[in-house]
């Protein structure tokens, strides 16, 4: 009887520890799930009904890293040594811890699949970027330069795209 008892008592603190468990893990995934609800609000993002994704972008970090992101793109599909590069130059450059530039960089890659590829990305992100903080060129240009440096030097579309954005934010 004891012995049945004891059973019994086992299988309930069982049946209770794995209760609490299930009910942690769904707090947990809750979290997560608003955390990425409310990431592109953290790095200034806001969706416009009737209007680009584009004219959402509300902080030049964002901006600067939704251009980086499509620059490097230009020279074909990036490999995982160039994607860490650029979160590194990056988070340098713009003074953000790695966790959120990984996710500005998702949400920037996001942004060029919206303009239909990333020649068209620079053009909208640079004209966006030209109205939220014409003088943000003074950090886009050298994180640009150092994406290109990376991979031996410049292609042609990486020069086109450097004259397109020196000829939106009236460089030349």
């Amino acid at each position: 009887m004891l012995f049945v008892i004891l059973g019994i008592l086992s299988a309930a603190g069982v049946w209770y520890w794995r209760f609490n468990m299930a009910r942690e893990a769904a707090r947990e995934i809750g979290n997560i799930a608003g955390d990425l609800v409310n990431a592109p609000r953290r790095f200034g993002f806001r969706r416009r009904a009737n209007a680009h994704p584009v004219e959402g972008i509300d902080e030049p970090n964002l901006a600067i890293t939704a251009i980086a992101v499509a620059f490097l793109e230009l020279g074909g599909m990036p490999a995982r040594e160039d994607l860490t590069a650029l979160a590194n130059t990056l988070g340098s450059r713009l003074g953000i811890k790695h966790d959120d530039i990984d996710e500005m960089m998702v949400l920037g890659r996001w942004l060029m699949n919206e303009c239909q590829g990333p020649q068209p990305a620079i053009t909208r992100i640079t004209k966006r970027l030209a109205k939220l903080d014409h003088a943000a060129f003074q950090t886009l240009l050298p994180v640009l330069s150092e994406v290109g440096g990376r991979r031996g030097g410049l292609n042609d579309k990486q020069r086109e795209a450097l004259d397109d954005i020196a000829r939106i934010l009236k460089l030349r």
